[in-house]
């Protein structure tokens, strides 16, 4: 079939526009890492003499180079539309955040929703598989204190004894709130036919849009960081709890990432931009941690129960085009999620102003050496 002038003109300005992204994606990470890792180098005193404001500091760096990610995706027209609970009542508490994974698109889009979600991403710690801490973000996660986990049955037990050394070690003293992790162990295309054989196996449902989760690293994480004491009142509903100084885990939110026609967006698509602008939806439920068991097998069978209400939010979804309503409500109620423009170019020009002054530093010091 023969290639029409206009499409040839629409594949070119679609290669361009991709090329120039990724070029501008190399100039970013180039200036932005770097200068993130010599900031912090630079502040190591501070860290010995104050602590809390080291991390403070590391913290509002680490949710700048996450803005970013956001802003590559923001400006090629991936927005983000949120349903359910509101989890800004709940942003200044500690909670665990489960996520069904179907790409690695899915970590960008969580960068960006949770950017207006107040300290929430520079008081976040992610676990992650190993395999990201090769990659060009692996320096900047280590320094920041999150948790690379090797999947795989015979490292399994390892893993989660060093999970909970890491927890243990740095999710307080640097004053982590909120903790992501996904509990499938994998992408949806990967792990989907062994899921669902293991289902059939089981007697369990039989799963389409996400997978059976795994147990042990949400296992850890509750005996690890729940308090003796729990609460089940969002921040700012009793002024009695909030004089509590440690109150540990209070909340576990339920996320579920759905794109249109179940399509992923991959990391890729979100560095390059040659896919058409695209709305992913977010949906949100919150549960108070005392109403979460502690004992395996049930607590097993409360997480098979969130996603299997997962596979019924998606299958919903994909149907309709949104989210059902909560209990309670009528109509399901979405909110669109915004980033300034401003200020994602207010860190863009910090990053590069940064980048260029640590360059004359170190021209500087080469030429008073030599």
């Amino acid at each position: 079939m023969a290639v029409t002038l206009e499409q040839a003109r629409r594949v070119g300005y679609t290669c361009l526009k991709a090329l120039l992204r990724f070029a501008f994606m190399v100039a970013n990470n180039l200036v932005a890492i770097p200068s993130y890792v010599l900031y912090l180098i630079v502040l190591q005193p501070l860290r010995l003499l104050d602590s809390k404001s080291f991390w403070y500091i590391e913290g509002v760096l680490f949710k700048w180079l996450l803005a970013m990610v956001a802003s590559w995706g923001w400006w090629a027209g991936y927005t983000v539309v949120e349903w359910g609970d509101d989890v800004k009542a709940v942003s200044e508490d500690e909670a665990m955040v489960l996520v069904n994974h179907q790409a690695t698109g899915d970590v960008c889009t969580l960068m960006m929703c949770l950017q207006d979600k107040g300290t929430v991403v520079r008081q976040m710690m992610w676990l992650m598989d190993h395999i990201f801490k090769y990659t060009n973000f692996g320096i900047v996660s280590l320094i920041h204190g999150d948790f690379f986990i090797r999947q795989g049955r015979a490292h399994r037990d390892h893993q989660l004894v060093l999970l909970k050394e890491h927890l243990e070690k740095y999710y307080r003293s640097r004053n982590r709130k909120w903790i992501v992790l996904f509990p499938e162990g994998g992408f949806l295309r990967k792990r989907r036919e062994t899921s669902q054989a293991f289902a059939k196996k089981n007697n369990l449902p039989f799963l389409k849009h996400v997978t059976l989760p795994r147990l042990g690293a949400t296992q850890v994480i509750l005996k690890t960081l729940v308090a003796p004491q729990e609460n089940g009142t969002p921040a700012g509903g009793d002024a009695v709890i909030k004089e509590s100084k440690s109150k540990g885990l209070q909340w576990v939110i339920d996320t579920t990432i759905a794109y249109p026609k179940g399509e992923p967006i991959d990391i890729q698509t979100w560095i390059l931009g040659y896919r058409q602008p695209t709305v992913t939806h977010v949906h949100y439920r919150i549960f108070p941690v005392k109403d979460v068991p502690a004992e395996p097998e049930a607590l097993t069978h409360w997480l098979y129960q969130r996603f299997i209400e997962k596979e019924d939010l998606l299958t919903h979804f994909y149907e309709t085009g949104a989210f059902p309503p909560l209990q309670g409500q009528t109509k399901a109620i979405s909110r669109e999620m915004t980033l300034s423009n401003l200020w994602l170019v207010g860190i863009q020009s910090l990053a590069f102003l940064s980048g260029g002054m640590w360059y004359c530093i170190f021209q500087y010091f080469y030429h008073c050496l030599f």
